[in-house]
């Protein structure tokens, strides 16, 4: 294998590239990038990016030392159009081609939309020119802000959006947010930090409709009222970047399908990050980003799947001033029990945190820790020794496909 080219200058892009050359590959590294920018960590836009408290250097994933050791070629700015998979070839937005031996999808995923968010006014928050835009909007002074979706990153928004001082409002179609992760009664404590927050949480109800001509200046809700914005943010959920993909050998649905090691139908294409659809799961979460390149890189080089793993899913979110860490993989009707800490009279989180147990058939199979983070990494441990499946990684040489 002479050259492999990385689809993706993200954060499972980079790590690609790191376990490339860690892995023995002295080659041709290609690193294809939709935007200008080099890696940049993503979690903080919600956050300190949008709060003033972190600027664009330290999103920086890589530092120009470590960039120049990669010796990689960066195409960035330029989208991936088209793979040609019998002639082994990545075709470019701007006419040019990449001829390559192997091939890492890492293209991530994009923000799902609404009709007629073009009025000024609205944003969604996914890329670093996303989050510049919505930080300008919301300097202009007081704003009545309204955030469409109670997922993560629009629990976080609207978190960071309140510290600014605005008037934030939070629509969410169901009943409780974050009912999927974490079941009824743990997002019912996720719904009373938004009110401890000062932030007005509207529920079961969707979007008719985003008032404005030029400017948004208001959200109709399928119950009939109208919430006044000046400032709307759609966080609701995420689309796989395949559609470039399309007409290739590849199988696609909600993301690139791929086996437990990350592995196409292809052995020279493997998918890792927000686009991989591994083992029929597509987790778009930042340790997923970071474990799946290590394996992936593995299978690639052998040019078959010598290695799998499925690691226990974790994620964090922090909201509020309270850090929010889960591991594992819930189910409706799992039982879950505050061991330790507790839940406040209204309904947040307790002085001290809180973890709280998920158990199926008399065993633990997921943990949530708030503002616990020592009996969290605990637990997360315990559980991994139980519940994940060993990593099976054996070295082995670059192979000509």
């Amino acid at each position: 294998m002479r050259t492999v080219t990385i689809v993706g200058a993200s954060l499972a892009g980079l790590y690609a590239a790191r376990e490339l050359r860690a892995q023995g590959f002295d080659g041709r590294l290609v690193i294809v990038g939709a935007e200008p920018h080099h890696p940049y960590d993503r979690p903080p836009l919600s956050k300190d990016f949008l709060l003033g408290r972190a600027d664009e250097n330290r999103l920086a994933l890589a530092d120009p030392e470590e960039t120049a050791a990669l010796d990689a070629e960066w195409l960035l700015g330029v989208r991936a159009r088209g793979l040609d998979t019998r002639g082994r070839t990545v075709l470019l937005g701007d006419g040019r081609t990449v001829s390559t031996d192997g091939v890492v999808i890492a293209t991530g995923a994009a923000a799902r939309r609404l009709p007629g968010d073009s009025l000024a006014g609205v944003h969604t928050l996914r890329t670093l020119d996303d989050a510049r835009a919505l930080r300008a909007d919301l300097t202009r002074g007081p704003r009545r802000v309204v955030v469409i979706g109670g997922g993560f990153i629009g629990a976080e928004t609207a978190s960071s959006c309140a510290r600014l001082g605005h008037a934030v409002t939070v629509v969410e179609a169901a009943p409780l947010p974050l009912v999927p992760q974490f079941g009824a009664r743990m997002a019912a404590v996720c719904a009373a930090l938004h009110r401890r927050g000062g932030v007005e949480l509207v529920t079961g109800t969707g979007v008719a409709a985003l008032r404005g001509t030029a400017t948004v200046t208001g959200v109709d809700l399928t119950d009939g009222r109208t919430l006044p914005a000046d400032v709307v943010i759609v966080g609701i959920g995420a689309v796989p970047h395949t559609s470039w993909l399309t007409g290739s050998a590849l199988a696609l649905h909600d993301g690139v399908l791929c086996d437990d090691g990350c592995v196409t139908a292809l052995p020279q294409v493997v998918a890792v990050g927000d686009v991989a659809r591994a083992g029929g799961t597509r987790a778009e979460h930042w340790t997923s980003a970071t474990e799946q390149p290590r394996v992936a890189v593995t299978n690639l080089l052998a040019g078959r799947t010598l290695t799998t793993a499925r690691p226990v899913p974790y994620f964090w979110s922090d909201q509020y001033g309270c850090r929010i860490q889960f591991a594992g993989r819930y189910r409706e009707g799992d039982t879950v029990h505050v061991t330790e800490g507790e839940i406040a009279d209204d309904g947040a989180p307790g002085a001290s945190g809180f973890l709280a147990r998920y158990e199926r058939d008399g065993r633990t199979v997921a943990v949530l820790g708030v503002d616990r983070p020592r009996a969290f990494l605990r637990a997360r441990r315990a559980l991994q020794r139980t519940e994940g499946r060993p990593d099976e990684r054996r070295r082995v040489a670059p192979a000509v496909l």
